[in-house]
Order: C-alpha cells, then structure tokens, then sequence
C-alpha cells in the first residue's frame, strides 16, 4: 500500500501550511492597521457560550448561532457522555468476579478432584463468569473423551473472548473518530473565518475573524475531550481483559488437565544371569603326512 506519508507529500503539506499561516498572519495585520465596522460594547462570554455554543460574526458586524459549527460541538458533546458512560460501564461488567472468581475456581478444583463431576456441572450451570461456562462447556462433552471436552472448552473461550472485547473496541472506534470530528470543525471554522475575511475585501477586524476562529479551537477542545479518555479507557479495560481471561483459561486447563491418564514408566530390562557363552576355538587344520 502506498504510504500517505512520503517526504514529497510532507514538504507539500508542510509549504501548504506556511502559505495559510502567512495569510492568516497578513490578514490580521492588514485587519488591525484597517477600522472596521464600529465595534459595540465588548460583552464578556460566559463558558457556556464558549464551549457549548458556536456563534459567527457576519461581515455587517451581527453576531448569530452558527448551526453547523454548534450541531458539531453537540455531536462531540454527547458523545463525550456516552464515552464516560460506556467506560464505566465496562469497567463493573469486567471485574475480576465476572470473569475467575476465585471461590469458584477453588470449590470446581476441589470437586472434580474429588470426581464429584455431577455437582461441578450444577455449581458452574448456575454462575455466570467466563470461567464457569468455560468449565460448563467442557464437562457437559465429558462422556466423549477427553479431545471433545478441550475442544469444547477452546470453543466457548473463543467465542466469550469475541464477545467480551466487542463493546471495548467500541472505545477504540471513539477514540479515532471523535478527533477527525473534531479536525473536521475546526476546518469548517478556518473556512467561516476566511469567507468572512474575504468578503471584507481583505480589511476585516479581528473581531470578525473570532468567530470563526472561535469555532475551530473549541472543536478541536472537545474531539480531544473524547478521544483521550476513550483511548485510554480502551488501552486499560483490553489489558484487564486479557490478563484476567489469560488467568481462567489457565486454571480451566489445569482442572481439565486432572482427566488425562497417567503415564506407565517402563520397567527397566533386567540383565541375564548366565555367565557369558565362550566362542569355540579355532581349531588350525594339521598337514597330511605323505606316505
């Protein structure tokens, strides 16, 4: 696949941006040595004004709600709700007691060391940890050998993983999507602040180009409000999930372990008590006497 990240697209995209923040920078300079519209009384704004809603200076001087730039800072702001909500979520449904509970390791041990197997499948039927139904899984085969109880017991461990990490990976989509959200508010208000100050004839006020402005930096504040939390949550919750799984499939595996049959050492060959055999003598053959 062919790298987006060359050394002839990153010196164009480097050029690209000292061209635009040589413009903004003339334009600004070229705003402050201009009079612009007559300015009221500065007003200031309250944090809820600043970050929960988006206002845009028309080139006249008034001062409305942009509609586009605030449905973005809402779209990141629930989903700035939800990403709490979700990592809260999972943090209780992925505790060590819904996954190896060890009071239930140790009793299941104690039974099915014991060949108390009937009451192992009772005790395990009735809980709900990924252990338990791994076990479950495997004992339920027990009457087809030992293969079809590690076959089974793979299977469901396979399958509850899948299960487990879906909702985590839910954070990790969050995380990439909520900054490119955000990249793309603060390029809508880069543009608003362009327009404006292209519609001014190159001569606007500061004033003008805050909005805009405005818009973008707190676009970019909030993708980043749900993208840190998100990621790190995601990075936390897959690492406990591992390692606990890790943990109750190795204590599955020792339980099943118990079934398989004992190796037979082999006798040792005992050495034979008859003495050694002497090999015949070569007898030399004597020479004939003539007669």
């Amino acid at each position: 696949m062919p790298s987006l990240f060359r050394p002839g697209s990153m010196r164009a995209l480097r050029s690209a941006s000292v061209m635009v923040a040589t413009l903004a920078i003339a334009g600004l300079a070229a705003a402050q040595g201009e009079p612009g519209p007559a300015a009221g009384p500065v007003e200031s704004e309250s944090f809820a004004k600043t970050f929960f809603v988006s206002r845009a200076t028309h080139a006249d001087g008034s001062v409305g709600i942009d509609i586009i730039g605030s449905i973005l800072l809402w779209t990141l702001l629930i989903l700035s709700v939800v990403n709490v909500g979700l990592i809260g979520y999972l943090a209780m449904m992925n505790q060590r007691k819904n996954i190896v509970p060890a009071g239930v390791v140790a009793e299941v041990r104690k039974l099915v060391a014991a060949g108390d197997f009937r009451r192992a499948l009772e005790i395990t039927g009735k809980d709900e940890s990924f252990f338990s139904r791994v076990i479950h899984a495997g004992l339920t085969q027990g009457s087809h050998g030992l293969s079809a109880v590690i076959r089974a017991a793979e299977q469901t461990s396979e399958v509850l993983i899948t299960t487990r990490m879906r909702p985590v990976e839910f954070l990790y989509m969050l995380g990439q999507v909520s900054p490119m959200m955000g990249l793309l508010g603060t390029v809508y208000g880069i543009i608003f602040a362009f327009r404006v100050f292209v519609s001014m004839g190159g001569h606007a006020s500061p004033s003008l180009l805050a909005g805009g402005i405005g818009t973008a930096l707190v676009a970019t504040f909030w993708g980043l409000v749900v993208a840190i939390p998100a990621l790190a949550g995601y990075a936390l919750l897959r690492s406990k999930v591992d390692a606990l799984t890790l943990e109750a499939t190795v204590a599955a595996e020792e339980i099943f372990g118990q079934f398989r049959p004992k190796s037979v050492a082999a006798k040792p060959v005992a050495a034979s008590s008859a003495p050694p055999v002497a090999a015949p003598a070569k007898t030399v053959p004597q020479p004939t006497p003539s007669i």
